[in-house]
């Protein structure tokens, strides 16, 4: 199945300041983050940025923030987003039934929203160039539960690539300026 820019929303889950640089590669989850929110935003996809405990974990990435769309941040106590009630009834108010899910950590929050959404009836895509955890193997073996279990693992260029459809579009030519 592809994604569809018209049925899809995107999720970035608690990519944050005081958790984000213990991660085994954060450099790559911030730019992916980045990009997705930049394709999201052009062709109006709508966002949420889930912030688990932001008192002690801080908000989310300064470079993450600034690209994101005002009133897109929801804060979280669960560790899955679907099973907070905020940024599920969110997500249902879109009316969109994929949902692209990036951030960290990979095996916690990521693999439990990913899976609850997935229960839910939504088509998941996990991002997995845009995810990590503190230990690689941890965010490997995220990525390979969630595939067993039914759920799309992709990549950044992926998602992209499939929301733009075609090319020779502003957008393809604004986006795709992006990834080179």
């Amino acid at each position: 199945m592809l994604m569809d820019a018209a049925a899809s929303s995107l999720l970035i889950v608690d990519v944050q300041q005081n958790l984000g640089p213990v991660m085994a590669d954060p450099r790559a989850v911030y730019r992916g983050c980045s990009l997705l929110l930049r394709g999201a935003t052009r062709l109006d996809i709508p966002v949420t940025v889930s912030e688990q405990y932001p008192k002690g974990l801080g908000p989310t990435m300064g470079e993450l923030l600034e690209l994101t769309p005002a009133n897109s941040v929801v804060e979280k106590i669960h560790f899955s987003c679907a099973a907070e009630p905020a940024i599920k009834d969110r997500l249902d108010g879109f009316n969109r039934k994929q949902v692209v899910v990036a951030g960290i950590e990979a095996h916690v929050c990521v693999l439990q929203t990913a899976i609850g959404f997935h229960q839910a009836g939504y088509q998941v895509f996990v991002v997995a160039d845009a995810c990590s955890s503190r230990l690689a193997a941890n965010h490997q073996a995220a990525m390979a539960r969630m595939a067993a279990g039914g759920l799309s693992i992709v990549t950044v260029e992926m998602v992209l690539f499939e929301w733009l459809h075609r090319a020779a579009t502003p957008e393809f030519k604004d986006l795709s300026r992006l990834i080179k």
